[in-house]
């Protein structure tokens, strides 16, 4: 099959970006979207030009590195898939492909379709650890999980942090992935202690960040690759409010208002 793919091009973060035609031919529909662009590249570095610079890593849905907005799409207009899972077989001979990198204030371009998602590695690291002298690691059944609580913490924690869900939203929103790991984390027992303290931060280091609020448009959870459910934003929301209202009534009381 042969396709044209228009590919956003951009020399670093500041300088101006373009997007540049590349007539692709002979493309297998087996191929995924990454091989169809490693072999663009490899036609490049032929002509002696400047490869197209993109994030790649396990290439097999785990990691999360390959965020580009395909056709319009993160990751591509197949639910449910990264863009390393997307197969050329999803596009038709002949067709147009845009190939553009996540926006969003928070992420800036870094090179063609390379962005800084740092910023999601911040609200994670906003949350801390569990603070707990617990000597060495202890055995993984020491304390009894229920199944019900397990299974939701592992639902949130399938979340990759690719940034899918910033780069959808119309506001660039990141509260799908933030309320995805406060649902890992402080579900449970060893995050239960400090989920307070660990949703304010988490929340505020988001705000800091520069990402938007939640409209409920839920584009996040359509883009999603792992599908993440958006009842953990409500969920993420009311744990904040009391968070904050237990902080600032322990606040009153050590002033001496309560």
């Amino acid at each position: 099959m042969d396709i044209v793919l228009n590919v956003w091009r951009q020399e670093g973060p500041g300088i101006p970006g373009r997007m540049e035609r590349h007539e692709v031919k002979g493309v297998s529909p087996d191929m995924s979207f990454l091989e169809m662009l490693d072999q663009v590249n490899e036609g490049l570095i032929r002509e002696g030009r400047e490869p197209i610079a993109f994030e790649h890593d396990c290439r097999e849905g785990i990691c999360g590195t390959c965020s580009m907005m395909i056709a319009g799409a993160a990751h591509g207009p197949k639910k449910g898939v990264t863009a390393c899972q997307l197969h050329m077989r999803t596009f038709a001979d002949g067709d147009v492909i845009d190939v553009e990198p996540f926006r969003a204030a928070a992420f800036p371009v870094i090179r063609d379709l390379v962005v800084d998602r740092n910023a999601l590695d911040r609200i994670i690291a906003a949350g801390g650890f569990v603070s707990v002298n617990a000597g060495s690691a202890p055995d993984g059944n020491a304390i009894p999980v229920p199944k019900e609580v397990a299974d939701v913490a592992m639902d949130a924690a399938a979340c990759i942090g690719c940034g899918a869900c910033v780069a959808a939203c119309p506001n660039a929103s990141a509260m799908l992935f933030t309320s995805a790991k406060l649902a890992h984390l402080n579900r449970l027992p060893q995050g239960t202690p400090e989920w307070a303290r660990r949703v304010r931060a988490m929340v505020e280091r988001m705000d800091k960040e520069g990402f938007g609020a939640c409209t409920n448009h839920y584009e996040c959870m359509e883009a999603c690759p792992k599908e993440i459910p958006v009842k953990f934003i409500a969920e993420m929301n009311r744990a904040y409010t009391k968070a904050t209202l237990a902080a600032e009534k322990q606040s009153g009381d050590e002033a001496g208002y309560g």
